[in-house]
């Protein structure tokens, strides 16, 4: 799997959980109110946040009927019981620690429908010298109740499901200490009431190998504290971690997580994802944005509450003198399409709280990336609407369809009743953390590109239906249109050209 670089540098170039309070009160300001609020559906989100780490759920004490009892006291006994017995086995872990054989391939190969469940207290632990703990293909296999630890996976793989089987189950496990992925995933994989925390690169790398992923679902988690090896900083630029990495995953639900902590991005899907539903996840004090939703196509993201996040790597760039709206939602080159089958046909975002992150939701389209093109840095791939990318090449690529199906697109992405909250006392930040933004750079290159000049900025900004609407912003909010020079005042956002955040109210002193 290569790495795929993260592009947000080519715009420059041409905890304890606090219960909201606050209601969605009429403020002051230019619109009408909006016909709903967030504030009820987040609060209630906020209540019931996953808090697996602290209070993991206990596996049985004794041992199920007909399972096969491993003992900690042998090295090796899982791996060697799984190999003795036949598919659909439950197999029991005693209490204590379990260990593998100290070569760093030694590993347990599951068959199919294999189930593994943890007594208290027991752990799967790699002692820094296994590399995987779970591999290989056979499908249908559960992990429940157990802690696995202290694996050291290379960069880009995983410990649990190394493989990307289809169909496992891994619940109310504990995933941590381990380098490289937590967790890898397959298809009609369930991620449940898990701890996935403290792990090298990601806790969850939603990747398989030659093939998508369909019908993924992450529920009540909590990923916290990943990316303890700062991949970013190690391969710049790289777009190699996040709390939870998906790439070409059709249809995924991921909701009731507490996503907090993680040295970098929270949820981030890269690369011709189709039809997510994230939704009543508490997602904060992560390093960088909360939610990037790059080069993918048809999502809802509701009910989610968004605070204190990219404080790190939005100030680093402020800092740096970098111009661009790093925002805390980053849609990238993603939009909704109604050829490509999903629950939804664009990109809904609402009924969300967001409160004092490094700025709000910035849409972006980098004319220079699209199929075929040098700086498309997810190399290799294309557009979902073309499947041979050969096809986007002069001069095919400058007439229809292929001048628009070969670039990924910001459409038809639909922003309403949500609620905004900036208060720069608590960021203490003067500039650069207070942007709600829509806009494109000036394309120019490679020298055949079709979209060059203000193409695709001017496309983006008033002709592929991208709404803000109905919204409730607390604070001395701005808004960037277009490109990084247009930095505008909520009148002017709201104006022609513009008419963005009709319905919405601003109130510019009541965040700080």
């Amino acid at each position: 799997m290569g790495s795929k670089m993260r592009h947000w540098a080519l715009a420059a170039a041409p905890l304890a959980l606090a219960l909201l309070t606050t209601g969605c009160e009429s403020a002051s300001g230019a619109g009408a109110e909006p016909k709903a609020t967030s504030t009820t559906s987040a609060t209630s989100v906020d209540r019931s946040v996953a808090r697996v780490c602290a209070k993991p759920a206990a596996g049985p004490a004794k041992a199920p009927s007909g399972a096969v009892t491993v003992d900690p006291k042998v090295v090796g006994d899982l791996a060697a019981k799984t190999k003795s017995s036949p598919p659909n086995t439950t197999f029991w872990l005693r209490p204590g620690k379990h260990r593998l054989d100290p070569d760093r391939y030694a590993q347990v190969i599951p068959k199919k429908g294999d189930r593994y469940i943890g007594a208290p207290g027991a752990v799967l632990d790699g002692r820094k010298k296994n590399q995987y703990a779970f591999a290989g293909t056979a499908r249908d296999v559960t992990i429940g109740y157990l802690t696995v630890q202290g694996f050291v996976a290379p960069p880009d793989e995983g410990v649990v499901n190394h493989d990307s089987a289809d169909g496992w189950v891994i619940e109310h496990a504990t995933i941590q200490n381990n380098s490289g992925a937590g967790l890898m995933a397959g298809a009609r994989q369930q991620v449940r009431a898990n701890c996935l925390r403290d792990n090298g690169q990601y806790g969850m790398n939603a990747y398989k190998a030659g093939g998508r992923i369909t019908g993924l679902v992450v529920e009540g988690n909590e990923i916290v504290g990943n990316n303890t090896g700062d991949w970013e900083r190690k391969r710049k630029g790289c777009g190699c971690t996040g709390g939870i990495k998906f790439w070409d995953v059709n249809g995924a639900d991921v909701s009731g997580n507490w996503v907090h902590d993680n040295r970098g991005t929270g949820l981030w899907a890269d690369t011709n994802n189709n039809d997510f539903l994230i939704e009543n996840n508490v997602i904060e004090a992560n390093d960088g944005a909360a939610l990037i939703y790059e080069i993918s196509y048809n999502a809802v993201i509701r009910n989610n509450t968004i605070r204190r996040n990219n404080w790190v790597e939005g100030r680093r760039a402020a800092e740096s003198g970098d111009g661009f709206p790093f925002a805390t939602v980053y849609v990238s080159e993603s939009g909704g399409e109604p050829r490509i089958r999903a629950r939804t046909n664009k990109i809904e975002i609402y009924r969300n709280v967001l409160e004092n992150n490094w700025s709000g939701i910035t849409l972006w389209e980098n004319a220079d990336r699209f199929c075929n093109s040098p700086a498309n840095t997810s190399s290799g791939d294309c557009t979902l609407l073309v499947k041979d990318t050969k096809r986007c090449a002069k001069p095919a690529i400058a007439k229809a369809p292929l001048y628009s199906d070969c670039r990924w697109k910001t459409q038809r992405v639909d922003i309403h009743d949500n609620r905004f909250v900036l208060d720069k006392s608590v960021l203490k930040c003067t500039e650069k953390c207070d942007r709600m933004a829509l806009l494109a750079n000036y394309g120019t290159y490679p020298d055949w590109s079709p979209y060059k000049g203000e193409r695709v900025a001017d496309a983006i900004t008033t002709e592929q239906h991208n709404r803000w609407h109905d919204n409730v912003y607390i604070g001395p909010w701005k808004f960037v249109a277009q490109d990084t020079s247009r930095v505008l005042d909520f009148g002017q956002w709201q104006t022609t050209p513009y008419q963005q955040d009709a319905g919405s109210t601003l109130d510019p002193r009541a965040g700080g």
